[in-house]
């Protein structure tokens, strides 16, 4: 029973799409599975890891007919990488198995039932829904995502918190150690407050598949899904319960000692030190005085690096410390020319780092003792 027949790139497009939530070990079997359904021309493709179900679709020309069937989305898509790009390829479906023949190359995979695979159902209506381009989301999560916790016991740091408020869309991330906030206006608002929590591989997910275009994306949200609709993909995430830590409290508002200096420059001077530094702490010193940063780093063999710049700064000298991950993660997200680093009064205080005449974007850190 023919399921499809196409140019290898017709079907590596859409399996690639929805292959990046595939889990290769998991409980059920069928989760390394892609669902695919054949309703005449139309076929679709779904992935799911239970939390999060991406669903893609094209159209081609084929048999007419309704077919349902899942196939281990790595050894399709290894197979149809290793193929020519010049064959067209051919899915047949018979005995519970699936024939992939291209050229003189033909392949046979197991198949498991459709009936087993768990697509994610609607679980309440979405209330909220909105339109933005893709490309000033994809920014706005850029500018924050690399700051989400890693497999934190505090599960709702392992996201990203999402407000939604009149037409101003902001997007919060911590791990306890630093705080990166950025927000943007759409055109388009909606009447009341909405703050939810996305999990950490749907941001990921997300990065992985918006384009730096003008399409459009469109958002709906209920109280534990949100759905993203956009260049023919359909992505349906569950939602973090739990509450976020009220960020508003974390970023400083009252620093007087403002440091301004070129992001590149500093960036660099930073990966330069980093070689030295500690390689678990990953701690870098920090010495500002009159008209000078001088950055330095020590490891366990007591080898040592300096890097000195030249900056516009007359007030008390301040010595602090700092993971050099955390200001390289910053900076490297960062699209600007210069960075504002604003100073409290000791090496205690987190430090404040924005973009000239720009209050969309704050980043926390916290110091660490060296």
């Amino acid at each position: 029973m023919e399921l499809l027949k196409c140019s290898k790139d017709q079907l590596l497009n859409p399996l690639s799409i929805v292959s990046g939530i595939v889990e290769r070990r998991h409980t059920l079997p069928v989760l390394a599975n892609v669902l695919i359904k054949k309703n005449n021309q139309n076929i679709t493709f779904t992935s799911t890891d239970i939390e999060i179900q991406i669903k893609t679709q094209i159209e081609m020309s084929s048999v007419d007919g309704d077919i349902d069937t899942t196939v281990n989305a790595k050894k399709l898509l290894d197979i149809l990488k290793a193929l020519s790009d010049e064959k067209d390829v051919a899915l047949n479906l018979k005995d519970n198995k699936i024939a992939i023949t291209s050229g003189k190359s033909k392949f046979n995979l197991q198949t498991l039932p459709a009936n087993d695979f768990p697509e994610m159902a609607k679980t309440g209506e979405f209330t909220h829904n909105i339109t933005l381009k893709q490309k000033e989301f994809k920014n706005l999560l850029n500018k924050i995502q690399y700051a989400m916790a890693v497999q934190d016991i505090r599960y709702y740091l392992n996201g990203l918190l999402l407000i939604l408020d009149g037409s101003v869309l902001a997007a919060v991330a911590t791990d306890g150690h630093r705080l990166a906030y950025a927000s943007m206006v759409n055109e388009q608002s909606i009447d009341a407050k909405k703050e939810l929590i996305l999990p950490r591989k749907t941001v990921l997910e997300l990065q992985r598949l918006l384009t730096e275009t003008d399409d459009d994306i469109q958002i709906e949200m209920s109280n534990n899904q949100i759905r993203f609709t956009f260049n023919q993909i359909e992505l349906t995430s569950k939602l973090v319960e739990g509450k976020f830590p009220d960020y508003q409290k974390v970023i400083p508002t009252d620093y007087e000692k403002q440091v301004v200096i070129n992001r590149q420059v500093l960036q660099q001077s930073l990966q330069r030190v980093a070689i030295l530094s500690n390689e678990k702490f990953k701690g870098v010193r920090c010495l500002i005085e009159n008209n000078a940063i001088k950055i330095s780093s020590t490891n366990t063999d007591q080898e040592n690096a300096l890097e000195e710049l030249d900056i516009e700064y007359s007030g008390e000298p301040l010595d602090i410390g700092f993971n050099v991950t955390y200001l390289l993660d910053v900076l490297s997200h960062q699209k600007t020319d210069n960075i504002v680093i604003n100073l409290g009064q000791s090496a205690n205080q987190s430090v404040l780092i924005t973009v000239e005449d720009d209050d969309t974007f704050k980043y926390v850190v916290m110091p660490m003792r060296i």
